[in-house]
């Protein structure tokens, strides 16, 4: 039996360990500067090669030489690209200040165009509905990580889309390094052929994507506000 003092105390450890306990921090917010309805994807991209075609059978072909002549190096720099999906891939370009910690705003606004890609992806891939080339073709061998599910499809890249979204956001902020930021975007798409996980038709798509989803995402009042914000605090830190 507790006594009135043991209940007290109980009562006090358990109001302790509930103040104590934070409460999980809500999910931030996703931004939609573009949706599925203005951008619908499927009706303007062209149709992905058809598996038994000779365009296919160039495309594998094409990922069997980079398997086999693959370097190290280039391993490792596409294992790096397919774990970091951010705006921050390109402080390659923009030196070592060019961090999250530095940069909230501008982390914040490359989380938002980042959560915008898949609104728009996601439905062109799921109506063309390509397999991954390594489904297709079990002599692939990827270095970086797969999916075996049957609706993660191919066509357009994810990954591509979101290093070009970051990289023409990017050249809005920084027009000086426009050339090398558009070049690293075309070297993190290269990253995908090179992990095994795309077919080379991919990244071209996702390139058209990119280009058409920047000039809806200027319209919009939101993203231009972010972007002022990142951009001033991205040229201060960078001392431009």
């Amino acid at each position: 039996m507790i006594t009135a003092m043991g209940g007290l105390a109980v009562a006090s450890v358990l109001c302790f360990a509930q103040e104590a306990a934070p409460a999980p921090a809500p999910a931030p917010a996703k931004k939609i500067f573009v949706t599925a309805e203005q951008m619908p994807v499927a009706s303007f991209l062209p149709t992905p090669p058809a598996n038994d075609s000779a365009a296919t059978r160039i495309e594998l072909a094409e990922l069997h030489r980079l398997q086999e002549t693959r370097t190290s190096a280039e391993v490792a720099h596409a294992k790096a690209d397919d774990a970091e999906e951010d705006i921050f891939v390109f402080r390659n370009v923009l030196g070592d200040k060019f961090t999250r910690e530095n940069l909230p705003l501008t982390a914040l606004l490359g989380d938002h165009v980042h959560a915008n890609e898949s609104v728009v992806v996601n439905p062109a891939k799921n109506q063309f509905r390509r397999p991954r080339p390594y489904q297709f073709d079990p002599t692939l061998q990827p270095v970086c990580k797969t999916t075996t599910s049957a609706t993660a499809y191919s066509y357009p890249s994810g990954h591509s889309t979101t290093g070009y979204l970051e990289a023409l956001t990017l050249a809005l902020m920084v027009p000086e390094k426009r050339d090398a930021l558009l070049a690293r975007a075309d070297d993190y798409a290269h990253s995908r052929l090179v992990c095994g996980v795309h077919f080379p038709a991919d990244p071209v798509a996702s390139k058209l994507v990119a280009y058409s989803m920047i000039g809806l995402m200027l319209a919009n009042p939101d993203f231009r506000a972010e972007l002022e914000a990142a951009k001033a605090e991205t040229r201060k830190a960078l001392g431009l």
